[in-house]
């Protein structure tokens, strides 16, 4: 026997996975696991029992319930799901995915939809932070159609507005967790910055990279991610983050000066493996570092116009990842106040992912599943 559990299969922005409603999964937290891992059909590098596109990108999950905040209407508790391990970590977020959770939560009637534009006030619950999405909702109901195109994914879709209230110190309350904007691991020059994602930056070059390589490229080098893991791992103690063997926080970046048009090119892991594009909270991260002097970034970066709403493009593998950001500037230099991104999403499928009685007993299923 088999229990279906109501689930909806999205894309949200460059990532895809499935998004719950909290009220159709057991209270007992301990079977969750196991419910995520056999719904992925983790762990397996094919993932062939199960809907995970054998990427991390293509294995997350969202848990969505009406929020416990009177400032926000839906909390979003993330959950990444590993491919080549029997782990499901409950520790970062994901702000590709919280593109879904807008029209998640309009179209199973958690928020109730405007005429034209809907705003819902989501809490990361895995963070703390406040983000407000801005759905196209023409006649009351979600438009995923349209004209925006975000690189990575094919074809267009409806905008979907993603602004990021109170990004600085997810994790640790600080920008700079160690009170300083550059100093050393392992000999090299880092910068350890939590904004929206708790994140390590280096330069590329300083760790014998151009900032420009593919995905494949990366992934290729071992020896290159044995070094930077055990520099994660002591940028994580620095950061007050504890021991992070086998976290997916902090994340690492390598930056270099941009080859287009953007203000930086940078590639992001997840941490073992290269993104095949950017993060969109490692980017906001990325962003903070490049605006503070006397980061290792700084200098790599084109500057951006002090004021208003400037755009801050950051190159990836396979094109750039677009911030709208909100500017200060009290003589000293711009500071971002907020960060928003437009962003995609499409429903691809609804109904109920099965789970085998062997993962979810009878009697712990949910009351409604």
């Amino acid at each position: 026997m088999q229990t279906a559990i109501p689930a909806i299969f999205m894309r949200g922005g460059t990532s895809r996975g499935l998004y719950f409603n909290k009220a159709d999964l057991p209270e007992d937290r301990s079977l969750w696991d196991g419910i995520l891992l056999a719904a992925f059909g983790s762990p397996d590098p094919r993932q062939v029992d199960g809907v995970g596109g054998t990427t991390s990108v293509t294995s997350k999950t969202c848990i969505i319930s009406p929020s416990e905040r009177e400032d926000c209407d839906v909390d979003y508790f993330f959950a990444q799901v590993s491919v080549n391990d029997a782990s499901v970590d409950y520790g970062p977020t994901c702000g590709n995915m919280l593109a879904g959770v807008g029209p998640y939560a309009i179209e199973t009637g958690m928020v109730a939809a405007e005429n034209g534009e809907t705003r819902v006030r989501i809490h990361q619950v895995n963070t703390g932070g406040k983000v407000e999405a801005v759905i196209q909702t023409p006649d009351g109901h979600v438009e995923f159609e349209g004209d925006t195109a975000i690189d990575g994914v094919p074809g267009t879709g409806a905008p979907i507005l993603l602004n990021f209230m109170d990004a600085i110190g997810s994790y640790t309350d600080q920008l700079f967790p160690t009170g300083k904007t550059m100093e050393q691991i392992d000999g090299i020059d880092v910068t350890l910055v939590d904004a929206a994602m708790p994140v390590m930056i280096l330069r590329a070059a300083d760790i014998g990279k151009t900032g420009y390589e593919t995905a494949a490229e990366l992934n290729a080098d071992d020896a290159f991610f044995a070094r930077v893991e055990q520099m994660r791992r002591e940028a994580g103690r620095r950061m007050g983050l504890g021991d992070v063997s086998g976290m997916v926080v902090p994340k690492i970046i390598i930056a270099a000066p941009p080859r287009s048009d953007g203000n930086i090119a940078s590639r992001y892991f997840v941490p073992d493996k290269t993104h095949e594009t950017h993060a969109i909270t490692g980017g906001i991260a990325l962003a903070y570092a490049c605006l503070a002097a006397g980061t290792v970034v700084h200098p790599l970066a084109r500057p951006v116009e002090a004021g208003g709403r400037p755009k801050f493009s950051i190159e990836h593998p396979v094109g750039q990842l677009h911030l709208t950001l909100t500017l200060k500037d009290d003589g000293a230099g711009p500071e971002i106040e907020a960060a928003g991104i437009v962003r995609t999403a499409r429903m691809i499928m609804q109904g109920g992912v099965m789970i085998p009685e062997r993962v979810l007993p009878r009697e712990k299923v949910a009351v409604g599943a």
